[in-house]
């Protein structure tokens, strides 16, 4: 396997147009005195100047200098991330940033920026923490920045095994009509299920299948079923053994809502590899509200492979509230609210669960947290895997 590129080409394209493209909607504020407040304006002006006609060096001497005056100059130290940015130095440009946030605290484009230096720089946890709030938050609308905080988004969640998180991301380059060898191997590898740490070595029979079922994938992403569904059956044609290839051909067939084969596919994938948990939660997933007694087996199943999966556990909740087991429903939603303590359905099916068993008290505190979620944020359990 290798390892990801550290700057992907879109990554390089981004530095030299970052310095012109990219502006913040920070506001400058005052210098401290009339005196200070020429030199700055001064300096300020000729930084714009230097960086505005690529001369990057002289940029930055600049932008130190009228910072030292007014360290509360967000576009300032916004400005002087970017020229960092564009020269590869990303712990200056991570410094940067780092200034702009408590000054500037919704300027989204500072996240995402602070975010890619720190994916350069190897710090992935912080990396995927500010590039997640800067979505959030909404970044400088040009394609090409909003393309490249994607691409890392889905990178820096394979790395932490989050494929559906990965692949959501993913999917929004495939829906912008980005096929290129990287988001497709991506595509791939979040659809399959392997970690992102590395990709597949040329000639191995990884970097034959992957990019195959990441073009599916893409395809699929951009609505276009009816090209994707032949090439994913030539590739599960073509590889049957390949590990997670019927699982991925039946996530498309789910999300298609041709319900039958997709289970039949989830069922070859548990029969190549009988301790398949994802296969089995995906047939119980489908068996939720339309059979869910015949989904239970499997989501019980899969807990007992991976009692970790705490979307396992919310599932089987779920599934025995559905069918009138309350006892059963509340220890395993109990879990899954303490794993997922911002995922507003989890706290609802909770306090059904307890009102239904005669725990009032506690059905309403749950109640009341899921209407208090239901308005700040919305976490995505499926997201965790």
């Amino acid at each position: 396997m290798r390892p990801f590129p550290d700057s992907s080409p879109r990554t390089c394209r981004l530095a030299l147009a970052l310095v012109l493209l990219l502006s913040c909607s920070c506001r400058l504020l005052p210098a401290q005195s009339n005196s200070n407040s020429a030199d700055f304006a001064s300096l300020s002006a000729r930084a714009n100047a230097a960086r505005d006609s690529n001369r990057l060096d002289e940029a930055v001497a600049l932008y130190k200098k009228a910072l030292g005056i007014n360290p509360q100059w967000a576009e300032g130290w916004f400005n002087l991330g970017t020229v960092a940015y564009a020269r590869n130095d990303y712990a200056g440009a991570a410094r940067a940033f780092r200034r702009v946030l408590p000054l500037a605290p919704k300027e989204g484009s500072a996240y995402a920026l602070l975010g890619l230096c720190e994916y350069e720089l190897g710090e992935y946890d912080s990396a995927l923490k500010h590039i997640e709030e800067a979505s959030a938050l909404g970044v400088a609308k040009n394609p090409q920045f909003r393309q490249v905080v994607l691409y890392h988004e889905g990178l820096l969640n394979l790395r932490k095994s989050r494929f559906r998180a990965a692949s959501e991301a993913l999917s929004q380059l495939c829906r912008d009509n980005q096929y290129d060898p990287q988001t497709t191997m991506a595509m791939g590898m979040a659809a399959l299920r392997i970690p992102g740490t590395s990709m597949p070595a040329n000639g191995s029979l990884e970097s034959i299948v992957v990019p195959r079922v990441g073009h599916a994938a893409c395809l699929a992403a951009a609505q276009k079923y009816d090209v994707a569904r032949p090439e994913f059956a030539a590739v599960v044609n073509d590889y049957p053994k390949f590990p997670n290839i019927h699982f991925a051909y039946g996530k498309f067939l789910a999300e298609t809502n041709e319900i039958g084969p997709a289970v039949t596919q989830f069922e070859l994938e548990i029969q190549n590899n009988p301790q398949d948990v994802y296969s089995r939660l995906e047939i119980a997933a489908t068996d939720y509200k339309v059979d869910s007694a015949a989904g239970i087996p499997y989501a019980e199943r899969a807990l007992q492979l991976a009692p970790q999966v705490m979307f396992a556990h919310y599932l089987l909740g779920l599934l025995y509230l559905d069918t009138g087991d309350f006892q059963k429903a509340i220890p395993h939603l109990e879990l899954a609210a303490k794993a997922f303590p911002k995922a507003p359905d989890i706290h609802f099916a909770l306090s059904s669960a307890l009102a239904k068993a005669g725990r009032k008290q506690e059905s309403q505190e749950a109640l009341r947290t899921y209407q208090r979620l239901k308005q700040e944020t919305n976490e995505d359990v499926k997201a965790s895997y």
